[in-house]
């Protein structure tokens, strides 16, 4: 039952172009307990070997076979309420992290659910695992957060709840790229005719 939530999810996350072959993870947590995706699983085709079982706050022997991101999901599940973890790369959404500060939806299916979502890690080289405590912090006020130029982490009591905020939110930063290209097309229309 464990393994087909992150197949699911995974297999979504991958067609929809929300990461690539070897990057996201997911996880969920069982009390002390965290299952996460393997270090460089393909989400788009998780199998039982993927699904690492480690402690919340102590190391084992499965802990170096877990995701590159392991602590900030350690991180995010001491500081909140979550159940599951899914951390993404939406093509868009990181396309926005690196020329702003926090996104605020404009669309209504994202403005429902979420008011803005805070970039994180500006002016740092941010490196896969780092920003724990940030991240975390970020996540007592939103549900899902954008790290600069790296992706976003969601939360949720289900792993489909997390899924739905990272979804949502690249369908929003899609449709501002979208106005954005349609205000600079308008503008390069407007000065080509002023000439």
């Amino acid at each position: 039952m464990i393994l087909s939530q992150f197949q699911t999810v995974g297999r979504d996350l991958f067609t929809k172009g929300l990461v690539s072959s070897h990057s996201g993870n997911l996880s969920i947590r069982l009390g002390e307990r965290i299952f996460i995706t393997r270090r460089g699983s393909r989400l788009g085709c998780l199998e039982e070997h993927d699904l690492i079982e480690t402690g919340l706050s102590k190391n084992d022997r499965n802990t170096p076979l877990a995701s590159v991101e392991l602590a900030v999901h350690r991180a995010i599940y001491r500081e909140t309420p979550a159940l599951a973890i899914v951390h993404a790369h939406p093509p868009h959404a990181v396309a926005l992290s690196l020329t702003e500060t926090e996104i605020v939806p404009i669309d209504t299916d994202g403005q429902s659910i979420m008011e803005k979502v805070p970039v994180l890690g500006w002016g740092m080289k941010v490196k896969p695992g780092a920003l724990g405590d940030e991240i975390a912090q970020a996540l007592k006020q939103s549900r899902v957060v954008l790290v600069h130029g790296h992706g976003t982490f969601a939360i949720g009591q289900l792993m489909e709840e997390a899924h739905n905020y990272t979804t949502t939110l690249e369908e929003s930063c899609q449709v501002i790229c979208l106005l954005k290209s349609l205000r600079g097309e308008v503008a390069s229309k407007r000065g080509v005719s002023k000439q």
